[in-house]
């Protein structure tokens, strides 16, 4: 089991990394003001551009759809990665060796240097692939690609390349690139004859298709038979190595994830050049499996990518409308419930798979198959029915304790009814038996479907006898016209940005401030929680702070963490501060003058007359510490 990397190595990898040079890889950054970045935010669709970056404070913030946090989160949201993932690539990145808890056991050095190895021989092994393409022996290859409708250009968008027929041309190539054999035999991409220990090309003579991770890494090859005389499979992809692992590879995932995240829709195609064709006709979420059927561990990417949470998204599934694609189909049927979107079929009647329809009817054709898509249960209903003669009474029953479970596993009940009704239609039977019998399913579990993709335990169980577990506090957005809630605001972004301001003269004041809005209370009083990190690395405050409030105020610390503070320049910014903190003090200097002057007014004429004086010397101080603040302003 992987061990916790240690706090103290995420914080300096989290300080190293530069936000806004990983960001820049994802959106164009335009400077917003000192110290600040704008662009359209990744994470949903815009024309205005809404989503800050700040890396002084290696933060950011969507102001459109809320989105925010440090670099750790962009990427693990960007690329759809673990956290432990997202701190490793980000620690290889800057050259930071992570260290583990006791008692667990993260990648070792030597581990993560082999890997490393088997990505680059991936990679200058794709690179290889690519070139030869262009050589004369690759003229079947080229052939093959212009007669399916794919230019130069289209080849070179998806890496794809060409195997010589020699048997140790990619060897060779590797091996004067430094690589052992050892660690060649481990890539998959080399076979040695029986009872030898002699390698040679596991791909030769044919046309190569790079594999790559979702984060862009070759990870492996699909070969496609070229020559009449290569006795092997039509396709030959890598077998199982430490990168490769085909029931957990979806090829085109690579280029897609970003539309797929985009319009929160996949669709499933069947082959490389199916992939190829769908993107080039603008469906940009079409994706492929290598060699396997679609499975559980597909399920998973897919559910990461779609945010697959009830709130939207569809699973577009294409198969031919032969046989074994009706078949394919069922099997994507049977793995449905896993998933909370809503999951299609597209089936083209001639039988045409997409990249022939590209190749004879044009992209618009490929786009109109996609558009045609019915529910995937109402494609199971139709296949069962055909299993059966419905000119008979037996027929007709057969057909319905077929059907009647599939309409039960109906997610949104709402539609369940209705295909009732089309069932006992597309049978020739009455509403009231046909309903029956979707009940009795219904009642046995079949279509007793939970909200969260499978999984129907729920979110909290509350254990017998135990305490209920407090609600979380809301936290309203407070009212953008009241001029004290916008002080407190600025007063917090000031300290968020520009932490070095509240110095020992300021801070006393600040942290003994009392907020009048919820939400900017609690964020007061995490800062104070934390307020000695506030001289360290402003990356590591702003982080304390956001894991010190409550889990909703996280993207408010974000939001205050980027917003912009108007300055013409550094030294009008440190006036601007300075200001800001000045006129929050002599707010809460008002408010302080205004609860004496109300004890005082609520004194009869036999107050203590110590204790009126008292008052009255809290409010002649208060009244100088105003004066002097606006002085020193």
């Amino acid at each position: 089991m992987a061990g916790l990397i240690k706090r103290e190595d995420i914080e300096t990898v989290r300080q190293r990394t530069d936000i806004k040079e990983v960001v820049d890889g994802y959106v164009t950054l335009r400077g917003a003001g000192i110290g600040s970045f704008k662009g359209l935010c990744p994470f949903h669709d815009e024309r205005s551009p809404s989503f800050h970056v700040r890396p002084q404070v290696g933060t950011y913030h969507c102001f459109g759809c809320g989105e925010s946090g440090d670099v750790i989160s962009f990427v693990q949201k960007m690329d759809h990665l673990s956290f432990t993932e997202t701190v490793e690539k980000l620690a290889a990145r800057v050259g930071i060796e992570l260290r583990y808890e006791d008692g667990g056991s993260g990648p070792r050095r030597e581990d993560v240097g082999k890997r490393q190895r088997l990505l680059d021989a991936h990679k200058i092994a794709a690179e290889f692939f690519t070139a030869q393409l262009l050589t004369p022996g690759a003229i079947e290859g080229r052939r093959f690609l212009a007669e399916r409708g794919f230019d130069r250009n289209a080849a070179e968008q998806f890496g794809v390349g060409f195997a010589p027929q020699g048997w140790d041309g990619l060897l060779g190539h590797l091996r004067t690139k430094g690589f052992r054999d050892e660690e060649l035999v481990q890539t998959g991409m080399f076979s040695s004859r029986e009872g030898t220990t002699r390698m040679y090309d596991r791909f030769r003579g044919r046309l190569i298709w790079p594999i790559k991770d979702i984060t862009g890494d070759v990870i492996g090859f699909g070969a496609r038979k070229l020559f009449e005389d290569d006795k092997g499979p039509k396709y030959l992809n890598t077998p199982e190595t430490p990168l490769y692992k085909k029931s957990q590879v979806l090829y085109g995932i690579d280029q897609a994830k970003r539309e797929i995240v985009k319009s929160r829709q996949l669709v499933v195609v069947e082959g490389y050049t199916d992939v190829m064709a769908c993107h080039l006709a603008g469906v940009g979420t079409a994706v492929a499996t290598c060699g396997t059927a679609f499975g559980g561990d597909h399920i998973k990417i897919v559910r990461r990518l779609l945010s697959d949470d009830g709130s939207g998204g569809e699973v577009v599934f294409t198969f031919d409308g032969d046989a074994a694609g009706q078949k394919a189909a069922l099997r994507a049927f049977a793995e449905d419930q896993r998933f909370v979107a809503q999951t299609y079929v597209a089936v083209e009647p001639s039988g045409a798979d997409p990249c022939e329809l590209r190749q004879h009817r044009g992209d618009q054709a490929v786009k109109d198959l996609i558009d045609s898509r019915r529910p995937l249960f109402e494609f199971a209903i139709r296949v069962g029915l055909k299993k059966h003669d419905l000119n008979t009474v037996e027929g007709r029953v057969a057909a319905l304790r077929e059907a009647a479970p599939i309409v039960a596993q109906i997610r949104d009940s709402s539609l369940r009814p209705a295909y009732t009704r089309e069932l006992a239609g597309w049978l020739g039977m009455t509403m009231e038996d046909v309903s029956r019998s979707v009940q009795a399913a219904i009642r046995r579990g079949s279509g007793g479907l939970s909200s969260r993709g499978g999984d129907s335990s729920p979110s909290f169980r509350e254990e017998p006898g135990s305490p209920a577990e407090p609600e979380t506090p809301l936290y309203s957005r407070p009212d953008p016209k009241d001029p004290a809630a916008a002080m407190e605001r600025q007063a917090l972004e000031v300290a968020l940005q520009q932490p070095q301001v509240l110095d020992d003269a300021h801070w006393p004041p600040f942290a003994a401030m009392h907020f009048v809005v919820p939400a900017y209370q609690a964020v007061h009083t995490a800062i104070r929680a934390v307020g000695t990190a506030r001289t360290g690395d402003p990356v590591s405050w702003v982080e304390a702070v956001r894991e010190e409030v409550p889990e909703p105020l996280r993207a408010l610390v974000s939001e205050l963490a980027v917003a912009m503070i108007p300055a013409a320049d550094e030294e009008a910014l440190r006036r601007a501060c300075r200001d800001i903190l000045a006129r929050l003090f002599e707010l809460d200097i008002t408010r302080q003058k205004a609860d004496l002057l109300g004890q005082l007014q609520r004194m009869g004429v036999d107050a203590d007359p110590a204790v009126v004086q008292d008052l009255n010397r809290q409010l002649l101080g208060l009244e100088m510490q105003r004066r002097s603040l606006r002085q020193n302003a």
